[in-house]
């Protein structure tokens, strides 16, 4: 990051659940071609946290999983422990629990799957287990679609902020419904909302970062580049980048072209 970086997320902090980040991106830990590399990534990028899977990565065995804690550790950012590979309820809660033993933290990235496919949340589930880890006494970043009414559930219950996707896990399409995206942005104003699942480009984080949403999280657009510690330092820069923009106010699109230096007063206009 440049200084003037640092002084902009430090004068504009990302709030969640009463704690404060520096950073608006969140990054994946998986998918990386090495350990070294995913250390460089998050080195280069400088991300408010760091997500992780007891499920899919196996930090809770003896070998592996202390590796992989203690680089973690040593890197010195916050671990986002998240359920993924979860399909019912009861797993969420157990494997929720696991990790905040593991991690010793509570918060924690509800991942409900509804369908092995598209790796879509199981929305007709989604609220009620996040209203149970809530009452459990965890901090909640529920992964959810951009459907309007699931997402005011999520907040009615406890969520102090939520995860919507841009397009499904892992495809790297960017926001597929940007329309339904920017309606849900307009219609929670306050609450907390960080773009999760589906962006491939820096661009993509850019533009949801100028609709108002507060930050992203990635992981396969950063582990899968040529050139990963690069690729994680170009979508730090997108992120900040959206998020100068929104704050300081797009130029209202028009629909003819407008001159952008006026000719009343300019010395020597030929008039015709």
């Amino acid at each position: 990051m440049t200084s003037e970086t640092i002084l902009n997320a430090v004068a504009d902090p990302l709030i969640l659940y009463g704690h404060t980040f520096s950073s608006r991106l969140l990054l994946g830990t998986s998918r990386y071609p090495s350990p070294s590399v995913l250390e460089a990534a998050v080195r280069k990028a400088t991300p408010a946290m760091l997500t992780a899977s007891l499920r899919r990565q196996n930090v809770s065995s003896p070998d592996t999983g202390n590796r992989f804690w203690e680089m973690l550790h040593a890197l010195g950012v916050p671990v986002l422990p998240n359920t993924a590979g979860c399909h019912s309820v009861q797993e969420v809660i157990t494997t929720a629990q696991m990790a905040r033993e593991v991690f010793n933290t509570p918060w924690i990235k509800l991942e409900l799957i509804g369908d092995d496919y598209t790796l879509q949340p199981d929305t007709l589930n989604l609220v009620d287990a996040a209203s149970r880890l809530i009452k459990d006494g965890f901090q909640v970043l529920p992964y959810c679609t951009e459907d309007l009414v699931l997402c005011q559930r999520l907040v009615d219950v406890g969520c102090q902020a939520i995860m919507p996707w841009a397009a499904p896990i892992g495809t790297g399409k960017g926001p597929i419904n940007a329309y339904a995206l920017r309606t849900l942005r307009e219609r929670l104003p306050l609450v907390p909302m960080l773009v999760d699942a589906g962006l491939g480009l820096p661009s993509h984080a850019c533009q949801v970062m100028e609709w108002g949403f507060d930050g992203v999280l990635l992981n396969t657009a950063v582990a899968l580049a040529q050139d990963p510690v690069r690729m994680a330092g170009a979508f730090a820069s997108a992120t900040q980048a959206g998020r100068d923009a929104y704050l300081a106010g797009t130029m209202t699109e028009q629909h003819a072209a407008q001159p952008s230096t006026p000719v009343l007063g300019t010395p020597f206009w030929h008039q015709p």
